[in-house]
């Protein structure tokens, strides 16, 4: 028995009929797990709400995968939540009803304009991964758009034509891609796009001001589709099979940032969930995630991978490790952090919930795959964080030290092919992707200095050698066993 409608309404209480009349006020470009997972989670539960009462309509950029599973099953899909809360281990089940069809961009570029052209649309969602919010400028005259900004320009022409203009069919644009100030960048490339293309004043005038292009913060780790055995076990228990079936952790986020009355009428999904936070700036939000959790993934990795580690949750599994990750977060990032607008509680409670996030032990996450671009990270996150604390405290932080030594390394490395550098630890290799990978390992083959005028200066040189003289996991075990 596939999910459909029919067994949709045969296993819920809910006004299945209802649901399924909501009207189209969503158009979402992709049709990424993350989308699936977090946005169309929140639409779905203010549609059950009786809050937003609409329904989304999905653009696929290609006719890669098709859509024949979506029409199947009448749009809907099985959210599995597995994973810890507040120190507890959580599963729950949901059926996704958000869904109304799902149209290719390239085989039915028309009926995705067709959509410009209804009233009922509102909002605007994307996630084409980060490279997806870049201009192209070919799109300006092509006939068909290759780019997500391209599609966006085409989409407002349409509309702008078709409501001539006025100020009330604006919509608002939320792109979730993984990149700061995403609506920012949206709207400049799509406004340059209007610009190149020779469009006229009035329009661009209105893509300015009567559209809310909101930038967004999305948080929320969806792995996609279920491995093969827990398929197997999940459709035995529910009865049904789901080929559009995910996984994802019950902690999620989503920051809008607008100021925009109007936009908050509109977005009015936000009041189903408090995980949903419309503010006039996300800074705040963006800050409490780039420190707390991407700089403390940063700062584990070389020191979890070194010490043995494949998986984020085997890591986590380990008494000592777990001392480390805990007494870095609490007594070290927690206290940098908890600054102007930001509180210690708050900072607090986002680190448990990080400390739970990595315990999960339904989510595969590779350390190697967390350090790709391991230099660019650890400049982005870790160093304005070091630099706080000597400012403060007049030396460098103990544990942060550590994952700083052990980055360096997990980063010395041999040229093995052209362009493709190996490191190797306790007879362990691994490859490093990442676009400093040739100048760390000329620093290496030349000299430490680099490490010695590093900002943690003799601490992070120390652990270095002690590190190379014994098993990581020994210096660790004597950083935090007090």
């Amino acid at each position: 028995m596939i999910l459909n409608k029919k067994v949709y309404a045969a296993s819920t209480s809910e006004n299945v009929d209802a649901l399924f009349a909501l009207p189209e006020k969503v158009v979402q470009f992709g049709t990424g797990v993350l989308l699936r997972g977090l946005p169309d989670y929140f639409i779905d539960k203010a549609n059950k709400q009786g809050l937003f009462n609409g329904r989304i309509v999905v653009v696929k950029s290609t006719d890669q995968g098709g859509t024949d599973a979506y029409e199947i099953q009448d749009g809907l899909y099985t959210i599995l939540e597995k994973g810890i809360e507040n120190g507890s281990s959580i599963e729950r089940t949901t059926i996704n009803a958000s869904i109304s069809r799902v149209v290719s961009a390239k085989s039915a570029w028309q009926d995705v304009l067709a959509c410009a052209a209804s009233k009922d649309i509102q909002v605007v969602i994307s996630n084409t991964t980060e490279v997806g919010i870049s201009l192209v400028e070919s799109d300006a005259t092509a006939l068909f758009p290759e780019s997500f900004p391209g599609k966006l320009l085409h989409f407002l022409m349409e509309r702008y034509r078709v409501f001539d203009g006025s100020h009330e069919s604006g919509l608002v644009i939320i792109p979730t891609e993984l990149i700061s100030d995403n609506g920012v960048k949206l709207k400049e490339i799509v406004l340059k796009l209007a610009q190149l293309k020779g469009l006229d004043s009035a329009f661009i005038q209105w893509v300015n001001t009567a559209n809310d292009f909101c930038s967004s913060l999305v948080d929320c780790i969806v792995p996609g589709k279920l491995p093969a055995a827990e398929k197997t076990t999940f459709e035995k228990k529910a009865g049904y099979s789901d080929e559009l079936a995910i996984m994802s952790e019950p902690y999620r986020l989503w920051a809008i940032e607008t100021a925009n009355e109007k936009t908050t009428s509109i977005l009015s999904f936000a009041a189903a969930d408090a995980r949903v936070i419309l503010a006039p700036s996300i800074n705040k939000y963006k800050e409490i995630k780039l420190r707390l959790l991407n700089a403390t993934h940063s700062l584990c990795c070389g020191v979890a991978h070194l010490s043995g580690f494949v998986t984020v949750r085997d890591a986590l599994k380990d008494n000592t490790f777990r001392s480390f990750i805990s007494s870095m977060l609490l007594e070290e990032i927690v206290p940098l952090v908890a600054d102007g607008e930001i509180s210690l509680a708050e900072a607090n409670t986002f680190a448990l919930q990080v400390i739970d996030r990595f315990s999960n032990q339904s989510i595969e996450h590779l350390w190697l795959n967390i350090s790709v671009q391991y230099t660019s990270k650890m400049q982005m996150r870790v160093v304005p964080l070091v630099e706080k604390y000597v400012a403060q405290n007049g030396k460098a932080p103990k544990l942060m030290s550590f994952g700083f030594a052990a980055f360096l390394v997990f980063m010395k490395s041999k040229e093995v092919a052209p362009q493709k550098y190996m490191g190797t630890y306790a007879g362990v290799d691994y490859e490093i992707k990442d676009d400093k990978a040739a100048d760390m390992s000329n620093a290496w083959a030349s000299t430490s200095s680099f490490v010695a005028n590093s900002i943690f200066d003799k601490q992070v040189f120390d652990y270095i050698h002690k590190i190379n003289a014994s098993s990581v996991a020994e210096t660790l075990a004597s950083l935090v066993i007090k």
